[in-house]
């Protein structure tokens, strides 16, 4: 198989005026691609940053990062992923604990004194990247002379390091080797046949569709992919059901990706099933999807949902669906998210360790070259889980308590303590609500320093916009008199949802007295 290195270098065969990327209206040709990339590459090179260099990248869904893709992952260097839906005192917090060589973001971004001057103290050499242009903000220092980088790159070379909550741990950054990536888009070609452009020309064919924010690893994936194989492709800067469905008929594609908060947006909005006539599937997994959500959207759309179920720790998807598979199977197997892909193997065990028989739901763990020790030894996961006599996998809810929000972990903790850190608070709780479109939305409830006081939700909420990253905020912060503990201390979570009943029913009559 093609490696991914290779399958970058074959990019420079592609004619320059080739349209290879689309945002709203327009298209970058690989031209402009190609030129930014050298560019970032010589400046990079410049300052020591070669094969094996770790640098940093705000990950925006534009145009700059996927030149800063091809530039770092073509020579062999490694991508550290900075989220840029984080509050910016988060983001630099990220940064300076990844400690990478050189990073790349936006102006605006490097605007930021906080981000700057972190970067300065952390002796990192950082470059605003807009449009073609690329311009030094810091100066080389001896701490960053002093680094030392490997020589080479071997297919144990970490190739991307993502920070993540992750589902097989507490949140890490995780680092996905070269071997991970390739073994990933081996087994996703494995399962859908899909093949690299050698049949085609180069940036030629169905234009594909990146919906999902590439800090993401499902939006990150599928950037890879398409480069891999060569495929223009639309990248939205976010997703809209406007923006989804005009980039699906205006290019026609046989396959796009949903979320599921995605899938329920196009049913709410009641898009015209001529405007979706083209597809012939929808994948969805960044967090469980509701099969009756999926039948749903058949029902509506005559489009199968092909579920699929991975996490970043395995670079990508490690289960799913197929077309063929679903017609075949849906019927009797609705609620699973499919059979393993080529290479993987899953089982489910018991907290001790013992493997559960087929049928019987225990923690699954994950063996195949996409973990992180390539051994193929176990990796156990915090879903729980189980497997049938016909290979179908079905994910029967998390051994933790993390909170999935639209495809985004949020934990309880973090927020929690996010908001202890106000001064009015003397301590906070968070749980996760059902939530029709999104899955699960975070809920707090706050126990005040002053019972007498008066504080108002609005302004807890504009407080956790500068600590914590927008779907992280809860949804509604309520307030009570005191946490509800039980012997242990812990916060009672029965008498708490009870307390929390008792509140939007209080609000509720208030609402209908006053005419509201």
């Amino acid at each position: 198989m093609t490696s991914i290195r290779e399958a970058l270098a074959r990019l420079w065969e592609a004619d320059d005026d080739a349209a290879m990327i689309q945002q709203g209206d327009s298209w970058f040709t690989w031209g402009e691609v190609r030129t930014l990339a050298e560019t970032l590459d010589t400046e990079l090179a410049g300052a020591g940053c070669g094969e094996g260099s770790r640098i940093g990248v705000v990950l925006d869904n534009r145009m700059e990062s996927i030149a800063a893709l091809i530039a770092i992952l073509g020579q062999g260097r490694t991508v550290i992923t900075l989220n840029p839906m984080q509050p910016v005192a988060r983001l630099t917090a990220d940064m300076t604990g990844a400690r990478p060589s050189a990073v790349l973001a936006s102006s605006a971004m490097w605007n930021e004194p906080l981000f700057r001057s972190a970067a300065v103290v952390g002796g990192m050499i950082g470059f605003a990247v807009d449009g073609s242009q690329v311009v030094a903000t810091t100066e080389e220092t001896p701490a960053m002379n002093a680094r030392s980088e490997p020589d080479s790159v071997t297919t144990d070379a970490v190739g991307v390091e993502m920070f993540t909550s992750g589902t097989t741990g507490p949140p890490k950054r995780i680092p996905l080797t070269w071997r991970q990536l390739e073994a990933a888009l081996a087994a996703v070609h494995g399962h859908t046949g899909a093949a690299g452009p050698d049949d085609r020309k180069l940036l030629s064919g169905r234009v594909a569709l990146v919906t999902l924010p590439i800090v993401h690893i499902g939006g990150l994936w599928g950037v890879l992919q398409n480069l891999a194989e060569a495929r223009p492709f639309v990248l939205l800067p976010r997703f809209t059901v406007g923006g989804w469905c005009a980039a699906v008929k205006e290019h026609r594609p046989k396959v796009a990706g949903l979320p599921p908060a995605g899938i329920r947006a196009v049913l709410s909005a009641d898009i015209p099933a001529e405007d979706l006539s083209s597809l012939r599937a929808i994948t969805a997994g960044t967090t469980f999807v509701n099969p009756d959500l999926a039948d749903e959207f058949t029902a509506k759309y005559g489009i199968p949902v092909l579920i699929m179920y991975g996490a970043t720790e395995f670079s990508g998807a490690i289960a799913g669906w197929t077309k063929p598979m679903h017609a075949q199977w849906w019927t009797k197997k609705r609620g699973s998210v499919g059979r393993e892909m080529p290479g993987v193997s899953l089982r489910a065990v018991a907290e001790d360790g013992t493997i559960l028989p087929l049928g019987e739901s225990g923690r699954l763990e994950v063996s195949s070259s996409q973990t992180g020790n390539g051994k193929h030894e176990w990796v156990r996961t915090s879903d729980l889980g189980h497997l049938d006599e016909d290979g179908f996998v079905y994910i029967d809810g998390r051994a933790d308590d993390a909170i999935i929000r639209g495809g985004f972990k949020v934990h309880p903790e973090t927020v929690a303590e996010a908001l202890r850190a106000h001064d009015a608070i003397l301590d906070a709780t968070v749980y996760g609500r059902d939530d029709e479109r999104l899955g699960k939305v975070p809920v707090a409830v706050v126990e005040l320093r002053d019972s007498t006081a008066k504080v108002v939700e609005d302004e807890l909420k504009a407080f956790c916009r500068n600590q914590l990253t927008a779907y992280e905020i809860p949804v509604r912060i309520y307030t009570v008199a005191e946490l509800p503990r039980s012997v242990s201390l812990k916060v009672d979570r029965r008498r708490l949802l009870e307390m929390v009943s008792e509140i939007e029913e209080s609000e509720s009559v208030s609402a209908i007295a006053s005419g509201r």
